[in-house]
């Protein structure tokens, strides 16, 4: 006699090992767009070079959401530059 329960118990390992491998797969994804985005901002913070281009830069991070701009901010520290306050 065959029974039928023996199964079950492996077809939802691997369903619940799919479902983990699509998990992980999709939080991958998710951070390599992060970081291509943060990149992306990266690189324009840093077209900001002159110091006309840096205070309107500063006049617009003044008016954005205080804590888009203190990101925004933490970002401008670390780019290699130089800054005109």
């Amino acid at each position: 006699m065959k029974l039928i329960t023996s199964e079950q118990p492996k077809m939802e390992h691997r369903t619940s090992l799919s479902l983990r491998w699509a998990a992980a797969r999709d939080d991958l994804q998710a951070r390599r767009a992060a970081r291509a985005s943060r990149r992306t901002l990266v690189r324009e913070l840093a077209s900001y070079t002159t110091p006309a281009e840096q205070h309107e830069l500063d006049a617009i991070l003044q008016r954005a959401d205080p804590d888009a701009a203190a990101e925004i901010r933490s970002i401008i520290e670390i780019i290699p530059r130089n800054r005109v306050a």
